[in-house]
């Protein structure tokens, strides 16, 4: 994996070449003088000028006509453009403490702002906040030039060494830790800080998408960032941005803002990466270190259904019989036994019911409720093979076929749990995927339909030979043979064995394996690589974001919905939960309550699938 020199430039607004200080003052007079503002002409200039140009510029604006430039640009610009603007003509430390100075007057406190810049910042740029906040300004009280030091004090590379040597020793991140430790903003500060000492693109990548993802921008979080780092490394936080995200910050920016205020944020961005394959150098080494804890980390997976303590089968039966029997049915008494009873447990209900009270409960079940709620109850009650496989079956009914479907069940379920699907009587065969599909995408499904994927740790030597003979080799080669070769890996190979795969691909090509896929594949084809890539990287975040984009716009995929909230719940649902929760900002649960337009008992069942009210 390549290093960057201590020197190297990584911003992408620099000195403007041939600069004229005079000159430019005059042109942003001209710019405001008169009726209305020529605001292009205002954001071309600026956003082509480095800090201390603009600062040169501001000077010479008051010695030529006695007047301050960021009293005029207050005066004829507005809103969020103004905001901008204005934000790049400070000075990076006065720019700093304005932020600060806002975050904490008024009735209530923006922790978030405060926690980005005090744990971002390198100490000599905290000790100028400092400075620059007391200039006319009130002091910092004892605690908080006690937390100043504190953080103006660390040793970043000693404590990634500690980082490093923790891992090893608890098998679990220091993130994890802090997680389970603390709580609200001490524990966001400390996280901050843990980020920024691991990798400050990063932690800047993850601010921006937070800042523009959903409903509404958080612009004030939006404009410190692309004016506090657009000399500094916004290059690095772009590819951090795409390695994460999957797009590109700069089109993330175009989707998501408009007018003079979406081409001044462009202009800082400095161009789309989304065509990219190679790392910048920053990104190479995150995405390296990234595929090594994934490989090393050992998580612990949880589900949030749990066995009843004071499980009594027979109760059950008669229970949902009698919740059944006479006019109108009692849902609630269904869906409590339902969901507070383990898969196991389950299955023992209806082979109770059956030899006590001589009924099918399926059959009941069928009868009693309808729509989704029917489906969900119905699922809970199969258990996992037969549920795989009536989704499996599902997907490929009627005029069309849900490959997404498809690729999610096959690609992440174990070798046994595909081979006991293969045995239930809703069984799928590959002749029927064979008929339902077609070309490579076929082969794929049919290949892991087999459920004969290696099992077992990575063997070092092998995956180097499988980054570099087989995938960075074949990344040189004609469509169709890499596609071929990253097949025959990526189908076939064990998930820690991939880990340690695609780790090497990063150090012996300088390339995104997930990059490469989007770049070079497409269709039904690469959206398989695509899943196999991403949950041989981290599975729950996966299933998050299958959960995410089930829920997301108009209409919700109900389907995909009940499929992952079911299979998932005794296996990783807590740890979806967490995945969640941290990339959306928002609980599972609230999700389910806000973008879901369900009846009530659904509802229900999906709280008490996601864990209830509980934190995580």
């Amino acid at each position: 994996v390549s290093t960057k020199t201590k020197a190297e430039f990584r911003g992408t607004i620099a000195d403007q070449p041939d600069f004229d200080v005079g000159s430019d003052a005059e042109a942003l007079y001209n710019a405001m003088k008169g009726f209305g503002s020529d605001k292009e002409a205002i954001l071309d200039l600026i956003t082509s000028r480095s800090n201390a140009q603009r600062q040169k510029i501001r000077a010479a604006y008051k010695s030529q006509y006695g007047k301050d430039l960021i009293d005029d640009l207050k005066y004829e610009l507005t809103g969020k453009f103004e905001r901008l603007i204005v934000g790049l003509m400070r000075t990076p430390a006065y720019h700093d403490a304005k932020e600060i100075k806002d975050a904490i007057k008024g009735a209530g406190t923006d922790e978030k702002c405060l926690i980005e810049i005090l744990a971002s910042r390198t100490n000599e740029q905290i000790h100028n906040l400092v400075a620059a906040y007391k200039d006319g300004e009130a002091q910092w009280g004892t605690d908080e030039a006690k937390f100043i030091m504190l953080l103006g004090n660390r040793s970043v590379t000693h404590l990634q060494l500690v980082f490093d040597e923790y891992e090893k020793i608890a098998e679990k991140s220091i993130e994890d830790s802090i997680k389970s430790e603390l709580s609200g903003d001490f524990e966001r500060l400390m996280l901050a800080v843990v980020q920024c000492i691991r990798s400050k693109p990063m932690f800047f990548a993850k601010c921006l998408y937070k800042s523009m993802k959903g409903l509404g921008t958080a612009d004030n979080t939006l404009i410190r960032i692309m004016v506090s780092r657009s000399e500094t490394d916004m290059l690095d936080i772009r590819e951090c941005f795409r390695l994460r995200y999957e797009k590109s910050l700069y089109n993330m920016i175009q989707d998501d803002t408009s007018g003079e205020y979406k081409r001044t944020l462009l202009k800082l961005c400095g161009g789309d990466d989304d065509i990219a394959g190679e790392f910048f150098p920053e990104a190479a080494q995150i995405a390296y270190k990234m595929w090594e804890t994934s490989s090393m980390t050992k998580v612990q997976l949880r589900g949030t259904v749990r066995p009843y303590q004071n499980f009594d089968p027979a109760s059950d039966a008669k229970s949902l019989r009698k919740a059944m029997k006479g006019f109108g049915t009692d849902e609630d008494t269904i869906i409590d036994i339902v969901t507070q009873r383990s898969n196991a447990q389950r299955q023992e209900i209806r082979r109770i019911f059956k030899s006590l009270l001589g009924r099918d409960l399926m059959a009941d079940l069928k009868s009693e409720l309808s729509k989704n709620l029917e489906r969900l109850i119905l699922g809970l009650m199969m258990s996992p093979a037969e549920f795989d496989a009536k989704m499996m079956k599902k997907a490929m009914e009627g005029a069309g076929t849900d490959e997404h479907s498809l690729i999610e069940i096959l690609v992440t379920r174990s070798n046994q749990e595909i081979q006991e699907m293969s045995l239930c009587n809703e069984a799928f065969t590959t002749d029927a995927i064979a008929s339902e599909t077609s070309g490579k995408f076929k082969r794929i499904l049919i290949s892991l339909a087999q459920g004969a994927r290696e099992e077992g740790p990575a063997d070092m030597a092998r995956a180097l030979e499988d980054a570099q003979v087989s995938l960075a080799d074949a990344c040189n080669s004609e469509s169709d043979d890499m596609e071929d070769k990253f097949m025959s890996i990526l189908c076939t190979r064990s998930f820690p064995h991939l880990r340690r795969v695609f780790q090497e691909f990063v150090r012996c090509s300088n390339k995104d394996i997930e990059q490469i896929i989007k770049k070079e594949m497409s269709g039904d084809f690469k959206n398989a690589m695509f899943a196999i890539v991403r949950s041989v990287k981290n599975q729950p975040s996966y299933f998050a974001d299958r959960l995410y984009k089930a829920m997301k716009g108009l209409g919700t995929d109900d389907r995909a919905l009940i499929r992952i909230m079911v299979s998932r719940s005794e296996i990783d649902l807590f740890n979806i939960r967490k995945e969640f929760k941290e990339t959306h900002e928002a609980s599972l649960h609230e999700f389910i309550q806000v973008e879901m337009l369900v009846v009530s008992c659904v509802l229900h069942i999906l709280f008490w699938l996601s864990g209830g009210e509980q934190s995580v």
